[in-house]
């Protein structure tokens, strides 16, 4: 049985994909000095689409897609 990680249609919080290690992994590897930034709590609260929707301001659409596929293949 894969156990794929649910993204309730994005609305899954920043808070929920840190507190699990798989999506926590890739935070990490992709975004780790962002993890540690003093804001990065406040983060926890957001949904996976406002998270990605404020990142496109800073990160290539690129990135941002390619993340979300990665964690849609937990």
């Amino acid at each position: 049985e894969v156990n794929n990680l649910d993204l309730r249609n994005k609305t899954i919080t920043v808070g929920e994909l840190l507190d699990d290690p798989r999506s926590k992994a890739v935070f990490q590897r992709r975004f780790g000095k962002l993890l540690r930034h003093p804001m990065a709590g406040a983060a926890r609260v957001l949904t996976l689409k406002q998270l990605s929707e404020m990142a496109a301001v800073y990160l290539p659409q690129k990135t941002i897609q390619d993340t979300l596929k990665e964690l849609e293949q937990l």
